[in-house]
């Protein structure tokens, strides 16, 4: 496991701005690959192109757009199924859309500026979305908000939201540019824990697929271990840099950090980093003639673990492979 390595498969060309988010499906029959959101206002869901010859031919391509959005699409969500998809937008809402028809099922309106992030939970009923409005509302599938979590909230823009994985009664976790991450209650919307210890804005959250760890990061460029049910910090991960996404391993005790400059993923269990990916060097190159290296803003891993896909500001989704 310790000997598994990292590597590069290629890339998906689409997008005509930055890939601002990534989701792979759960199970493992779905053909679909990957479902990206970006700054050009859509969402493209990625099947896998079966006359891929070569590492220079695209990972896998478009197989639907779904364009309606009027302003950047910053985060993306999907059901258990991978049959629709929910996304949030700098134009104030969020859209719910089928992944097979392309169809959008309303708008869900309510936030008053950008929404940077949502999240379904485990059993797909309810909707968690956090905004510039510095508001966390929870909404049903048919676009009522149902709750605004107003008590002991964020002072500030709410920018990552996730939930854990099922269990008897599943938490809600929020980041948010107060330099504090929440743990919620989502059976009678209470904050259980307010997690301190950053000294800058928190870029994203994410729960390990036991729903035991909760990991946090941002402008510090620190990666923060909680043990979510306790409501503890455990250690932290130095990054040196602003970390805008994260993403645990589903199979291996691995946490992904995208940043600035590279991927980066440590093995939580030697605290040790296992790989810094960046992307080959004819593209690299190709960046520097534009004057920068591309950045990565987004990382997802499909859901057997194997293949790791990364978003970056050069418009592009690169792919890595773990083999042992």
């Amino acid at each position: 496991m310790s000997d598994a390595k990292l590597t590069y498969q290629g890339k998906m060309s689409g997008h005509r701005d930055w890939v601002t988010s990534l989701v792979c499906p759960q199970t493992t029959d779905s053909s679909l690959q990957v479902v990206s959101g970006s700054r050009d206002n859509t969402i493209v869901a990625w099947a896998k192109d079966g006359s891929r010859t070569s590492i220079a031919d695209d990972f896998a391509t478009p197989v639907r757009r779904l364009e309606g959005h009027t302003g950047f699409v910053q985060d993306v969500a999907l059901t258990n199924n991978a049959e629709y998809a929910l996304s949030a937008s700098w134009d104030r809402s969020l859209r719910l859309w089928n992944l097979k028809t392309g169809a959008c099922f309303g708008k869900f309106l309510g936030h008053t500026k950008d929404v940077l992030s949502t999240a379904f939970s485990p059993d797909n009923r309810h909707i968690l979305s956090g905004g510039r409005d510095g508001k966390l509302k929870i909404w049903n599938v048919k676009g009522e908000c149902v709750y605004t979590l107003e008590k002991d909230c964020h002072t500030d823009w709410v920018s990552c939201v996730r939930f854990s994985p099922a269990g008897e009664s599943p938490l809600m976790v929020s980041g948010g540019w107060d330099n504090v991450v929440k743990v919620w209650s989502l059976s009678d919307f209470r904050c259980m824990h307010t997690l301190r210890g950053h000294t800058g804005y928190i870029n994203a959250v994410t729960v390990s697929p036991d729903g035991s760890l909760c990991a946090s990061a941002g402008k510090d460029g620190c990666a923060k271990l909680w043990d979510l049910n306790r409501g503890e910090a455990l250690y932290e991960l130095a990054c040196g840099e602003v970390v805008n996404q994260l993403a645990f391993s589903p199979n291996r005790y691995w946490l992904c950090a995208a940043t600035e400059t590279m991927i980066r993923i440590w093995d939580l269990e030697a605290k040790k980093v296992v790989a810094e990916l960046v992307p080959p060097t004819e593209e690299e190159e190709e960046g520097k003639k534009k004057g920068k290296v591309p950045e990565c803003l987004s990382v997802a891993w499909s859901a057997d673990g194997v293949n790791l896909f990364a978003g970056f500001s050069d418009n592009v989704i690169r792919v890595w492979q773990v083999q042992e």
